[in-house]
C-alpha cells in the first residue's frame, strides 16, 4: 500500500522530513480526523512548534470564534488581565466547549505566550486567532465595546443598528428561522451599514499612533465583517447545508486573507498555521463534497495562493473519542470502531505501525490514488450509523500533501468533564465479560 513513509517516535527528529517536504510554504493547513482526539492535537501542537521556530510561522488560525480566540491572542501576547491559559480560554462557552477548552490547548497556549514574552518586539510575537462565524452576538458586543473607547457616539449608533437582533434570543439560529417564516425583517442593512461605517472612521480612529492601535481596530473591523457574515449565514443555513457551508468557509479563508494583509503591513512575509478539521482543510475537489457543490478552506487556499499552501491531514484506525451523541449534549468517552475493510485507515493499519508520516504525493505511494473510504467523526459521533454518519470515499492523494497515521488513539481531556465522560463507554464484550 505504502513504501515511502516516517516513523513517529516521539522525538523532534521525527519531523525533519515533513519539515522537508513543507519547505517554503507559506500557509501550513493541518487538520485532525475528529474534534476530539488527543494525539491530533498534541501532534499538530508539536508541528506548529516547530514551523514557528524553524521556519518563521507568525500566527496560528483555528476552527473558533473570533472574540473567543482573540482573547487568547491578547493572553499569549502578554496583554489583558488573564493570569493563566485556563482563564484565556474562558470565553468558549458555546457548545462544543472541550474542543478548545481541554488539556492539550491549554499546554500549546502556555508555550506560546512563554516563546513570545521571549520576544523583543511586539512583530517577532506569534498571535491565535479564529476563523469561524457562529460568535454573532459576541462580535456585534466587541464592535460595541471597541467604539466605547474610541468614539462613544459611534458605538450607541452601532448599539442601535444592532438592536435589529434584540427580539431574538441567543444565537443566530432563531434569526434565521424567524426571517425565513416571514415573521421578522432581515437585518443585513443594518450590519451592512454598520461595517461601512466603521471602515469610513478608520483613519480618525487610527490617528492615535502605535502598533496596538491598528490591532485593535483590526480586531473591530473582523467582528463587524464577522456580523455581516454570521447574519448571511444564519440566514441561508435553513435554506440547504451547500450554501451554508460554502458561505462558511468562504469566510474563514477571507479572514485568512485579512489576517496575513494585516500581519504583513509592516513589511515582515505572513506565514500562517491553519487548524480546522480534515473536511475543512483536505481539499473538497478530492472527495465526496464537490459532487454535492461544495467547496472549502484547503480548495480555496489551494486556489489563492498556488505553490504556496501545504495540507496535512490525520488519520486513525480505532480508539477512544471525546464527543457527543447529539448536538448540545455533554461530553462523552466514546470508542472508536476498528476502520472498514478497504478503507485508507484500514490499508495504514495492516502495516503494523503506530504512528507514521506519509507524504501522499511521492511516487513510492501511487496506489494512494485509488479512491477509498475515509473517516470523519466531527463533535458528534454515532457509532450505531457508523458507514452513513461517518465515512465517505476520497482520492487522499490529492486531498492531503501528507497524511500523519496514528492506529490507536485516546480521547481528548476537557478541562471541565462530567460523569459520562469519566465513566466512558463500557467495552464490547459487557456485560458478558468474554
Amino acid at each position: 500500500m505504502v513504501s515511502d513513509y516516517t516513523l513517529l517516535s516521539g522525538s523532534r527528529l521525527d519531523y525533519e522530513p515533513l519539515l522537508n517536504m513543507i519547505g517554503n510554504a507559506k500557509i501550513v493547513l493541518i487538520g485532525e480526523a475528529s474534534h476530539g482526539t488527543h494525539e491530533f492535537y498534541r501532534e499538530r501542537s508539536r508541528i506548529t512548534r516547530e514551523l514557528i521556530d524553524s521556519n518563521g510561522f507568525s500566527a496560528v488560525a483555528v476552527e473558533a470564534d473570533w472574540p473567543d480566540a482573540y482573547r487568547v491572542n491578547r493572553y499569549v501576547r502578554g496583554f489583558g488581565n488573564d493570569r493563566n491559559a485556563d482563564e484565556s480560554l474562558r470565553d468558549f462557552k458555546r457548545f462544543p466547549s472541550w474542543m478548545w477548552r481541554n488539556t492539550d490547548v491549554v499546554s500549546f497556549v502556555d508555550w506560546l505566550r512563554a516563546r513570545n514574552a521571549s520576544q523583543r518586539f511586539e512583530q517577532m510575537k506569534v498571535g491565535f486567532y479564529g476563523l469561524d462565524l457562529y460568535s454573532l452576538r459576541a462580535s456585534m458586543e466587541a464592535v460595541v465595546n471597541y467604539l466605547e473607547t474610541v468614539d462613544p457616539q459611534a458605538a450607541a449608533e452601532a448599539r442601535h443598528r444592532y438592536s435589529c437582533f434584540d427580539i431574538f434570543e441567543s444565537e443566530g439560529q432563531r434569526y434565521g428561522h424567524g426571517v425565513m417564516l416571514n415573521v421578522a425583517a432581515p437585518c443585513e442593512n443594518e450590519v451592512i451599514e454598520q461595517l461601512n461605517e466603521l471602515r469610513d472612521r478608520q483613519e480618525k480612529i487610527l490617528s492615535r499612533d502605535g502598533w496596538l492601535a491598528a490591532d485593535e481596530f483590526f480586531y473591530a473591523e473582523r467582528n463587524a465583517q464577522l456580523v455581516l457574515n454570521a447574519e448571511r449565514y444564519y440566514r441561508t443555513m435553513y435554506r440547504g447545508h451547500i450554501s451554508s457551508w460554502n458561505l462558511r468557509d468562504t469566510h474563514m479563508v477571507e479572514t485568512l486573507v485579512a489576517l496575513k494583509s494585516h500581519l504583513q503591513q509592516d513589511g515582515a512575509e505572513s506565514r500562517m498555521v491553519v487548524w480546522a478539521h480534515n473536511s475543512h482543510v483536505g481539499d473538497a475537489r478530492a472527495t465526496e463534497m464537490s459532487h454535492r457543490g461544495e467547496i472549502n478552506v484547503g480548495q480555496l487556499a489551494r486556489e489563492l495562493w498556488p505553490g504556496e499552501v501545504f495540507i496535512i491531514g490525520f488519520t486513525t484506525h480505532h480508539g477512544r473519542v471525546t464527543a457527543a451523541s447529539e448536538w448540545g449534549a455533554p461530553a462523552e468517552r466514546k470508542r472508536v470502531r476498528p476502520s472498514l475493510p478497504g478503507s485508507y485507515e484500514d490499508a495504514f493499519h495492516s502495516m503494523q505501525e503506530h504512528s507514521m508520516i506519509i507524504p501522499t504525493r511521492s511516487p513510492a505511494n501511487d496506489s494512494l490514488a485509488d479512491a477509498r473510504l475515509e473517516r470523519a467523526i466531527g463533535v458528534i459521533y454515532r457509532p450505531e450509523t457508523e458507514r452513513t454518519s461517518h465515512w465517505f470515499h476520497s482520492n487522499i492523494r490529492e486531498q492531503f500533501d501528507a497524511v500523519i497515521h496514528i492506529d490507536s488513539t485516546s480521547a481528548l481531556r476537557p478541562l471541565e468533564r462530567n460523569s459520562m465522560w469519566d465513566l466512558g463507554e463500557p467495552p464490547e464484550t459487557y456485560p458478558s465479560g468474554l
